[in-house]
């Protein structure tokens, strides 16, 4: 009877045990919005969606008519597998976007408020139109601006598009693919229009390899002093102009696995320089920096690694 309970709690300990020590994490977050607003006065919207690495702002104000349908999707899905072996993932995918179909024209308001003072003294407003839009993938350095300022009338059809996945499989690659994409058609009367687009050079910001882009990151900074597309123009007067910009970025990450100390952290090359400093010398030279988790240098116990959903 004992060997065949030793039997049975050796084969439980087989099945369950990877099970155990496997470790995922998993969202996914989705928004929708849907808006018709049609009528006269003085209006302003802001609307700004960010979703992993991706983000977008839109703003109008003005005073007058308006006459608009809008739609925002946002996505960000994300997995993360830990099993302690070549089998670990990181998985991420972003995805916004906006459709836009505006009608507006400038006109001086005048309204009377409640029943005191400004029922009695009316406001006026006396505002141009305005409305802005612009969309950012950080991890690609990718930036498209859109711009309608100081204008007495816009008739606007507008579609704004990101989208990014990233995965990691510790095989030891990263790879992933940034879609940037703004469509406009519009006839804008008596006042100022403005593009912009701004595309990272990565050959001379990195040699042979890509990382996360953060707003912070020297590639988004080499982008502004030195960047691989830029456009920048402006328009002053009454124009009917049609564009369609779709910037599309591959990116990848290829570590290299160094053959010297290859039992701590992949190599020693592959250690950043807290990894270093937190291991004494002779731990990492003896391989015993193996039985010391990571979790440690962030002060938590033993086998509680933190999330980090970027690393």
């Amino acid at each position: 009877m004992r060997k065949i309970l030793l039997a049975v709690l050796a084969v439980v300990a087989v099945v369950c045990g990877p099970a155990l020590a496997a470790n995922t994490t998993e969202y996914n977050v989705t928004f929708n919005f849907e808006q018709d607003v049609n009528g006269n006065g003085y209006f302003m919207t802001y609307k700004y969606a960010k979703m992993g690495a991706l983000a977008m702002k839109d703003y109008v104000h003005g005073s007058g008519s308006i006459d608009s349908s809008s739609q925002i999707y946002a996505q960000d899905y994300y997995k993360w597998f830990r099993s302690g072996s070549a089998d670990d993932t990181d998985e991420h995918v972003s995805c916004l976007s906006m459709k836009e179909d505006n009608i507006m024209v400038y006109s001086p308001m005048t309204m009377a408020i409640g029943t005191g003072y400004y029922a009695r003294r009316p406001l006026v407003f006396d505002s141009l139109l305005k409305e802005k839009t612009w969309v950012k993938n950080y991890r690609a350095v990718t930036s498209m601006h859109h711009e309608v300022e100081y204008a007495h009338a816009i008739d606007k059809e507008l579609d704004v598009l990101a989208k990014e996945k990233w995965y990691e499989n510790y095989d030891p690659e990263q790879q992933g693919v940034g879609v940037t994409q703004l469509k406009v058609t519009e006839d804008v009367t008596d006042g100022k229009i403005h593009f912009g687009v701004l595309q990272a050079d990565f050959s001379k910001a990195y040699e042979d390899w890509v990382v996360p882009a953060y707003p912070d990151s020297f590639a988004l900074q080499t982008a502004w002093r030195d960047p691989a597309i830029e456009i920048d123009e402006d328009y002053f007067g009454t124009y009917h102009i049609e564009k369609n910009m779709t910037l599309e970025v591959p990116y990848s990450w290829k570590k290299t696995v160094s053959d010297w100390l290859p039992c701590c952290s992949g190599g020693w090359a592959d250690m950043n320089p807290t990894e270093t400093k937190y291991w004494s010398a002779g731990g990492i030279f003896d391989c015993t920096c193996l039985k010391t988790s990571r979790a440690g240098m962030y002060g938590l116990p033993v086998g509680d690694e933190p999330f980090k959903p970027w690393a």
